[in-house]
């Protein structure tokens, strides 16, 4: 198994995301990619080159070029992973700016979806993702939550065969015990997957 690890929170210390999303890759214990999208964002877009990124414009101009050499590396690092982890805080509702850019730049058609009459079909072929959300109100999985449902439906869209979710909201109580209750859900997780590894269960 290699292990895709994403993270996204602004907040570089003492973030739910973070902690959870380090105990997981621990608790996972397999080669890991990791990628800090709040510390070392991608670069920005211009509309001329997101326009062409996601078209079969035939521009040659250096920015385009760089642009898609990214996105290729982006979606090779998913390529080469069985698992995916996707720590997202919620912010205003959504996603962060920075997971929405990396998003963009993974969503291509015919490179890592396609569509076809019975509708888009993922291409990658990742077995799981994890989806580690938090916020500091609103429940996770509510009608206002638009972040780890959004999440679910990208993973889906590009080809990931299953999708687990760790609440790690702050309304959940203190933050040791938001911290100790997504820690739970994690062993709870990862004892399920050895278990069905072990069994031969899909």
């Amino acid at each position: 198994m290699t292990v895709l690890h994403i993270n996204s929170s602004a907040r570089l210390s003492n973030s739910n995301t973070r902690i959870i999303g380090q105990y997981l890759v621990d608790a996972l214990a397999e080669p890991t990619i990791s990628r800090d999208l709040a510390q070392q964002p991608l670069p920005t877009i211009n509309a001329e080159d997101l326009m062409a990124v996601h078209s079969s414009s035939a521009s040659d101009s250096a920015s385009l070029k760089a642009q898609l050499s990214l996105s290729e590396q982006l979606i090779d690092e998913l390529r080469n992973a069985d698992t995916l982890i996707l720590a997202a805080p919620m912010y205003n509702f959504g996603i962060p700016a920075t997971l929405k850019q990396w998003i963009d730049s993974i969503c291509r058609a015919g490179v890592s979806f396609k569509y076809t009459e019975q509708g888009p079909v993922g291409l990658l072929g990742i077995k799981r993702a994890f989806i580690i959300t938090a916020s500091g109100g609103t429940p996770v999985g509510s009608e206002m939550d638009f972040a780890s449902r959004y999440l679910e439906h990208i993973c889906k869209f590009i080809g990931i065969g299953e999708v687990f979710h760790i609440d790690a909201s702050g309304s959940k109580g203190t933050p040791e015990q938001v911290i100790a209750q997504g820690k739970r859900q994690v062993d709870v997780l990862v004892s399920t997957l050895l278990t069905n590894a072990f069994t031969g269960e899909a």
